[in-house]
């Protein structure tokens, strides 16, 4: 894929979003469709392939906008970058199901590296970075964290950066 119309994400996990995991929350709600706008206007931008961490939370909200966005538009990839073979093996017998839908209904798949270490993840988010002009972020402002880090080393490459405040959606 080409660098160029190529965007990536980095997000919240659920336990840094005010509801959790209560995705019927109407701030999830308005979050996800503040998420398919944004997939969508990357789209109108030229962008046509998008890559997600598949992290739970936020990533898995954006790997789900671009598969529907898919469905409208057959010219759009989504590449899963899975930081390693374990990533999904301890969560919820639920998430773990949704995590393999989406990877079932990818165009690519990238595996990082095979085994876990503590530096696997902020090499997925690299790997990322590095194959993309542009990064969608849905961040609460924390200064530490992968989002944080993840949206810094963008900035440092130079990627245009789409900043969806938590905030915003917690109205």
């Amino acid at each position: 894929m080409e660098k160029k119309t190529s965007c990536c994400f980095t997000g919240q996990r659920p336990d840094k979003l005010p509801w959790g995991g209560d995705e019927g929350d109407p701030r999830c709600g308005r979050l996800k469709r503040g998420l398919a706008q944004a997939v969508e206007d990357a789209y109108v931008s030229g962008i046509r392939h998008f890559i997600s961490g598949m992290a739970r939370g936020c990533d898995l909200y954006f790997a789900e906008a671009v598969l529907a966005l898919r469905e409208c538009h057959g010219d759009i990839t989504l590449e899963c970058a899975r930081p390693c073979e374990t990533q999904a093996d301890s969560w919820p017998e639920a998430e773990q199901e949704r995590y393999r839908s989406i990877l079932d209904r990818c165009d690519f798949e990238t595996l990082v590296q095979h085994s876990y270490d503590r530096f696997c993840m902020t090499r997925r988010n690299r790997y990322m970075v590095d194959r993309s002009c542009r990064l969608i972020a849905v961040y609460n402002g924390m200064p530490k964290g992968g989002t944080c880090q993840t949206l810094l080393y963008a900035m440092k490459k130079g990627l245009d950066t789409v900043i969806l405040d938590l905030e915003d959606f917690c109205q």
